[in-house]
């Protein structure tokens, strides 16, 4: 359930920053501004997910904001986002998260991986993303200008929003969800 009280707008992602293009290995091949690696087959470039747990083992899920160019209005993990040049993937998690939610908090890495996903004829994620966890507990302050909605719910609710045909969820989300539960992190 969204608490109004805890919402601001701030703008914190732009189509012109620029991106940290890398091979698969994770090496840096240069850069490119965030719009352009998104365009067409998309460009590989760093990427991050973080996981947000609280004291009941809820996660804290969001609905990106509808603005967003791709996958706009659809639920996700907590937080997600790309480092920026000159920054270390930790700090790019801890910016991100007190961006979006308006907290930070410790966070473990737990795997890295490669994946691309298109969006209908709009544009590419192609990223190489690492996935963090951590541990919160209290209520996100949300900037409106990326999250719709949020809620904490249940290893059983992620799972059936996930199996859910009906409901628009990012396919990074399923994707880590099922890496986290066959590490048996959930």
């Amino acid at each position: 359930m969204t608490n109004t009280l805890t919402t601001r707008a701030e703008v914190v992602s732009f189509d012109t920053e620029p991106l940290i293009l890398v091979n698969s290995k994770d090496e840096a091949v240069g850069e490119m501004l965030k719009a352009d690696c998104h365009q067409g087959d998309g460009k590989l470039h760093r990427a991050f997910s973080l996981f947000i747990f609280n004291s009941s083992n809820q996660l804290l899920v969001h609905q990106r904001a509808d603005s967003k160019p791709l996958w706009g209005g659809f639920w996700t993990n907590s937080c997600c986002s790309h480092p920026r040049v000159g920054e270390t993937m930790e700090e790019a998690v801890a910016r991100r998260s007190q961006e979006e939610l308006g907290f930070s908090t410790e966070t473990r890495f737990i795997y890295k991986f490669e994946y691309t996903a298109h969006f209908e004829d709009i544009g590419t994620e192609h990223e190489l993303c690492s996935v963090f966890v951590g541990q919160y507990d209290g209520e996100p302050r949300i900037n409106s200008e990326e999250i719709r909605d949020y809620r904490w719910v249940s290893a059983a609710e992620v799972d059936r929003m996930l199996d859910d045909e009906h409901m628009a969820t990012t396919p990074w989300f399923a994707m880590e969800w099922r890496q986290l539960k066959s590490q048996g992190l959930v």
